[in-house]
């Protein structure tokens, strides 16, 4: 298995689609879990299937909204003061 942090300082970061059943899972999972957020780790092959790892309820995030420009803070504070939106 290939460990991303090897090379910390090389990788670069971009933002993937999440596939409709990955995702309705992981709303699944956070409904099931009583959660409101959590930062889910996967594992990706080279043929693109995804392997859950594990959800942190508390997950690290402010390096990866550093890295990409997304809006994960205000995401998060949005969903924190308005519930879910969808």
């Amino acid at each position: 298995m290939l460990d991303w942090r090897s090379e910390y300082r090389n990788l670069t970061y971009e933002p993937v689609d999440c596939a409709e059943p990955v995702r309705a899972a992981l709303l699944r999972f956070l409904g099931e879990s009583g959660l409101r957020f959590g930062a889910f780790d996967f594992a990706a092959t080279p043929e693109g299937e995804w392997w859950f790892l594990e959800c942190n309820p508390n997950g690290q995030w402010a390096w990866l909204e550093h890295a990409t420009g997304l809006p994960i803070t205000s995401a998060i504070a949005d969903l924190l003061e308005n519930g879910v939106t969808e």
